[in-house]
């Protein structure tokens, strides 16, 4: 799970080209909210909370941080079912595009290629893509 937020948070900061796996987005979710859910308790514990909302300000920093990346992962998420990543503005759409959007994020990618880049899974296809650099 480290490795999956490390890559999103510093390899791929603002990438949103590309795609995504399945265990690179809910991993680097989950992270960001067991990240949120400690800084919420500290945020409290220091009495650094904003007003009755409970809003705190470690979180809000937090949040702040990892908004871009964020959003660049579930970008290249979608890139991965074969969607374009304007297609997140699905959420919009009340109850029917939260659970539209959840079910993109839960399907799994495209087989080889699409035109959004290489499948992730596929190691063979990164290794005779190494192959035709060397051979040309």
């Amino acid at each position: 799970m480290i490795e999956w937020y490390k890559k999103v948070v510093f390899e791929n900061y603002a990438n949103f080209s590309g795609r995504a796996r399945r265990s690179e987005y809910w991993y680097y979710t989950l992270a960001t909210i067991i990240i949120s859910i400690i800084l919420a308790i500290l945020d409290f514990s220091l009495g650094l909370t904003i007003g009755d909302s409970g809003a705190g300000i470690l979180r809000a920093i937090y949040g702040l941080l990892v908004l871009l990346p964020g959003l660049a992962v579930m970008v290249r998420r979608l890139h991965d079912v074969g969607k374009s990543g304007w297609f997140f503005l699905i959420i919009l759409l009340p109850l029917a595009g939260v659970i539209w959007l959840l079910v993109l994020l839960c399907t799994e990618g495209d087989r080889g290629s699409n035109a959004y880049g290489a499948d992730p899974k596929d190691d063979f296809e990164d290794i005779n893509e190494i192959g035709k650099v060397e051979l040309d």
